[in-house]
């Protein structure tokens, strides 16, 4: 049996880590207010859940963070499945119950980080993605 950790994971699980930070500097750079990350339950994971302010009115933003550094197995936004969409609506409704979160206006979002070895990292927010 071997112990040693898988590099390949490891690195993977880096080079999202590194995604989600910028993802989340750019949302805060755009006003948004960080309230979970990397929120777990038994329906999922939630990357980031922040508040945004609009015209006003509060908003919980679910946001599904996507970092790749080629296009070979398609863009990061199609990388978010209906399935995956579910998943992340179930964990919502958790954090909401969870967190005592009366009626209030939610959005899911998807933030995609498209970086490339030498090359200024990408970053796009589609707001209200799913």
């Amino acid at each position: 049996m071997n112990d040693e950790p898988d590099p390949g994971a490891l690195w993977r699980r880096t080079f999202g880590r590194w995604g989600e930070d910028l993802a989340l500097r750019h949302l805060q750079n755009a006003g948004m207010i960080l309230l979970s990350r990397n929120w777990h339950c038994r329906e999922g994971e939630l990357d980031l859940v922040l508040s945004e302010r609009n015209r006003g009115r509060d908003c919980v933003v679910f946001c599904e963070v996507k970092t790749r550094s080629g296009d070979s197995h398609g863009t990061p936004a199609e990388s978010v499945t209906p399935e995956k969409a579910e998943r992340v609506h179930r964990a919502a409704l958790r954090w909401l119950r969870e967190h005592r979160v009366g009626w209030c206006r939610t959005r899911y979002d998807v933030v995609t980080v498209f970086a490339r070895a030498g090359v200024q990292p990408v970053v796009r927010h589609l707001a209200g993605a799913f």
